[in-house]
């Protein structure tokens, strides 16, 4: 795939009876090809093509149980650890990969991180929390590379001003919003290439939720992020690309703008203005 502006990206399109290229996409950082998903003898997910963008946000969105979750979780092997889900079919990033028997899972979730719909710091405090991918990883060798470390993780994730004076304050005792931007500046202080997240903003009020938008729209210059959510607002707000899923299959994808404003398929039509979901 070529990097220029107006690159052609094939996807499937099985509404279509077919593909279709979109115009105008980016250079590809992942992407999925008939990728299937099974639970037992239950189809979660039908041959799912999609190119996630680089540096841009994909919002992925769908009535509950289509599939965007599962296909989320696939992205950084999150489904291993659920029994008897199986995947089928073949997902890259920079071209390798990442169900490869060889390849390092541990790894790959330090560079594919994932931000979960519920706040979860670790009961530790606002330091170690941040602290501990680093220690883990090596990716700190002397006190002084950790304290820089955790200080920018925080100031990338808008909450050094807030914390700084209580680092040894346990990460539970920050707010609902405060614990959600704590758990992103920890995915980030690993260094990742991705960040997923699962309805980060569900259980967070207005101002908190748009705290954490605007903090998507900042680090998305240097990460690429993809992101589930049920909200249509919120997808037209900090999405370039969307893709929308119904009944376990990828319906459409393409940018935010037309996905919105002009959708191809009457299913799409229906979601996005609200006769089903």
């Amino acid at each position: 795939m070529q990097t220029a502006t107006l690159t052609d990206v094939t996807v499937n399109a099985g509404h279509l009876g077919g593909v279709v290229k979109l115009r105008g996409a980016s250079a590809a950082k992942m992407t999925a090809r008939d990728v299937n998903v099974y639970y037992g003898e239950a189809q979660a997910l039908r041959q799912v093509d999609l190119d996630i963008g680089e540096k841009r946000i994909t919002a992925l969105i769908g009535p509950s149980g289509c599939g965007k979750s599962t296909f989320l979780r696939c992205l950084n092997r999150m489904n291993d650890v659920i029994e008897g889900c199986r995947v089928t079919g073949r997902i890259e990033m920079d071209g390798e990969d990442i169900y490869d028997t060889a390849l390092d899972v541990v790894r790959l979730r330090a560079r594919v991180g994932m931000v979960f719909q519920k706040p979860n710091p670790f009961p530790k405090s606002i330091f170690d929390n941040i602290a501990y991918g680093p220690r883990i990883h090596g990716f700190a060798n002397h006190k002084n590379d950790l304290d820089e470390i955790v200080q920018t993780s925080l100031e990338r994730a808008g909450l050094w001003l807030e914390v700084k004076d209580r680092l040894a304050a346990p990460g539970t005792g920050l707010s609902g919003g405060q614990q959600q931007r704590l758990c992103i500046a920890r995915a980030i202080a690993v260094d990742p290439d991705v960040i997923l997240m699962d309805e980060p903003c569900s259980a967070l009020d207005p101002i908190a939720t748009a705290k954490i938008e605007e903090l998507m729209d900042e680090l998305r210059t240097s990460l690429t992020i993809v992101i589930v959510t049920h909200s249509m607002q919120q997808a037209a707000r900090v999405s370039q690309h969307t893709a929308f899923f119904h009944l376990g299959s990828l319906i459409e994808c393409g940018d935010t703008d037309e996905i919105f404003t002009n959708p191809q398929d009457e299913r799409t039509q229906g979601y996005i203005t609200g006769r089903f979901g």
